[in-house]
């Protein structure tokens, strides 16, 4: 298996995750030498579609990001026209929920030689109880 490929996000507009978390996650990946891609806020780049995200994806066989809630990610990548594969064998992904995991937590799953350990994988059932109520659905009236 490659090197994962690992997205950190800072998350700097809507301000959810614990400064102390982020700055930490942040400095820890600079000083480990491995790459990483940083971006300042993955809901900014979802709300313009920006191309990087279905790049991040594109030939990867192991994919880690550090930013929110897992379904919420889900969420952003969808809207930018980049879903992430559920259940596939040639990609896994795992995300590291920075609300609620320590930066301790984060980086070793970041770092980690096994895939998906210590982070939300993309195996784990959707009603995780760290995410978000789902958004109510349009009826027709």
């Amino acid at each position: 298996m490659s090197q994962p490929r690992i997205l950190y996000c800072h998350c700097a507009y809507a301000k959810i995750i614990p400064e102390q978390v982020k700055n930490e996650v942040l400095q820890r990946l600079a000083s480990s030498g491995v790459a990483f891609e940083a971006v300042a806020d993955l809901c900014e780049l979802s709300a313009r579609s920006d191309p990087s995200l279905k790049r991040l994806i594109a030939g990867a066989d192991d994919v880690r990001i550090a930013a929110c809630f897992p379904r919420s990610v889900k969420w952003l990548f969808n809207a930018a026209g980049a879903p992430l594969p559920e259940n596939s064998p040639e990609l896994s992904i795992a995300i590291c929920n920075m609300r609620k995991a320590s930066a301790e937590e984060t980086v070793t799953a970041l770092l980690s030689d096994e895939p998906n350990s210590g982070a939300d994988s993309q195996e784990s059932p959707s009603t995780n109880s760290e995410d978000p109520p789902a958004p109510p659905t349009k009826s027709s009236a």
